[in-house]
């Protein structure tokens, strides 16, 4: 053996042999078809990396007023890209060319997917970042409404459904003293948990009404199989003219990971062809569930990229609501 290899502990070699036996046959499997999907994946991502470098971002933070109704264009906050989301942009496309750490993560991804789900993968790899909103343009939404919000004057209590790994909840956190999660993956709870948030279970949070001061739903109402029931279960769930705060990725279309056929047991009627429409259907969707629109804003909906792309992005409608009572 040699000097190198002297120097590890037998114990470790025991652990990492399997792996780079693992790792040896992928490559050469990959290897033997030619110019391989490896050689394809990292042409695909320079074609998305020049893509990417040409676009005009700004768009992705832009509406058509015009054609909106005036009481709807007026509660538009126009938010940009602040450093905190070009941060995340540019870690994305730094880690995106780490090609061992991604040749790591495919393979990991191979053998992990005849256990786990994708996001319990994620989780468990600690990969697919995701990047919703700054705290800069949560305050600047906030600031618009009737309760803005600030560090120095923290709200009692948030609760943040279907949190992922906690980094979204992260730029929510500041305004409140404490900062509640649920989370369907094991993985992401255990995540959620390192970020020092109290983790509930899942039906838990509804049993007592009244007891948050603000609830967040971050791209999870096209990815549950009830949002009806919980978008009921959260107008019970906060105190009177409690916040929430919602992403949807529009064009709307619902996608279930854990259920056969990935369709919602429920219908959450969001309508229309374009972004304008969408959106004028989604606050008339939550209107009729005892939520009247504050602001609203329209943001990318941004996640780490692969060896197939620099970085993914949809558009995001995001909207802050505040809670009255119901019209019987």
């Amino acid at each position: 053996m040699s000097k190198a290899m002297g120097s590890v502990p037998s114990s470790l070699w025991t652990l990492l042999l399997p792996f780079l036996f693992l790792l040896a046959l992928h490559l050469a499997t990959m290897a033997s078809r030619g110019r391989s999907s490896l050689v394809r994946s990292l042409v695909s991502k320079l074609e998305a990396e020049r893509e990417l470098e040409g676009l005009d971002r700004a768009v992705w933070y832009q509406a058509d007023l015009a054609a909106m109704p005036a009481a709807l264009a007026a509660k538009f906050v126009q938010l940009g890209e602040d450093d905190e989301t070009a941060a995340f942009i540019r870690d994305s496309l730094e880690q995106s060319d780490w090609l061992f750490t991604q040749l790591y993560y495919n393979l990991a991804k191979s053998l992990l997917s005849w256990f786990y789900c994708q996001t319990d993968i994620n989780g468990l790899l600690g990969r697919g970042g995701m990047f919703v909103v700054s705290r800069a343009q949560v305050q600047l939404l906030a600031a618009a409404s009737a309760t803005p919000l600030a560090a120095a004057a923290p709200l009692p209590a948030l609760l943040d459904l279907g949190a992922g790994d906690g980094a979204p909840t992260a730029s929510l956190a500041p305004f409140f003293e404490q900062t509640f999660v649920t989370e369907v993956s094991a993985p992401m709870r255990r995540a959620c948990q390192a970020r020092g948030f109290t983790v509930l279970e899942l039906d838990a949070w509804a049993a007592e009404p009244a007891a948050f001061d603000a609830i967040s739903a971050l791209n999870l109402l096209d990815r549950c199989a009830r949002p009806l029931t919980i978008v009921r279960d959260v107008h019970r769930a906060l105190r009177p003219g409690g916040l929430l705060l919602v992403a949807l990725v529009l064009p709307f279309r619902p996608y279930v990971e854990a259920v056969a056929g990935h369709r919602p047991e429920e219908v959450m009627a969001v309508r229309g062809e374009t972004f304008r429409e969408q959106v004028e259907s989604a606050v008339e969707v939550f209107g009729g569930e005892g939520f009247l629109l504050e602001s609203w804003a329209r943001v990318p909906y941004l996640c780490q990229g692969d060896l197939n792309r620099p970085l993914y992005h949809l558009d995001n409608g995001l909207f802050l609501f505040r809670r009255v009572e119901k019209e019987e």
